[in-house]
């Protein structure tokens, strides 16, 4: 939907897991994609939209309590070890296979990257796409300015003139 690159490092995960739903469409690829079914599916369904809750609070919207919590429960029951290397570094690792632990993991990762707050979710109401924030300072509001920052402006430069 985006010509963005991907999100660096772990990011790329989580910004893959949050489009797969178009929410202009309603096409979900979640079961496609991540390979679940049954009960992971609805908690994976649950987990991305919690997270793109997270990324709208990045862009400037208020997150709702039950996202937050959501987000915070799954989050803390994500299995997660912390390993040090021969060369001494420290990294957070997820124990077994899970989504929530793989997602927690590259959450942590960005977080101590400086990287986590510029993963963002597109302003626009019928868009909602992840995207990482490459602007300088970090004030990125659309996925694509071509497409919604473009359609946004419009929007506001024809309200303006009526």
């Amino acid at each position: 939907m985006t010509e963005r690159a991907p999100a660096p490092g772990g990011l790329a995960l989580v910004e893959a897991l949050i489009n797969t739903l178009r929410v202009d469409t309603g096409e979900d690829r979640l079961a496609a994609e991540f390979g679940l079914s049954g009960a992971a599916l609805t908690e994976a369904a649950d987990l991305r939209e919690a997270l793109r809750a997270a990324c709208l609070a990045h862009a400037g919207h208020a997150m709702s309590d039950a996202a937050h919590a959501g987000l915070n429960d799954v989050l803390a029951a994500a299995p997660l070890t912390l390993s040090v290397t021969p060369d001494g570094t420290a990294a957070l690792r997820p124990t077994g296979d899970g989504l929530p632990a793989r997602v927690a993991a590259a959450i942590a990762e960005a977080v101590a990257a400086g990287t986590w707050q510029r993963l963002k979710a597109c302003a626009a109401d019928d868009c909602r796409w992840a995207y990482y924030d490459r602007s300088p300072a970090g004030r990125g509001r659309w996925c694509t300015m071509s497409v919604c920052g473009s359609r946004a402006k419009m929007r506001t430069y024809r309200s303006r003139q009526s």
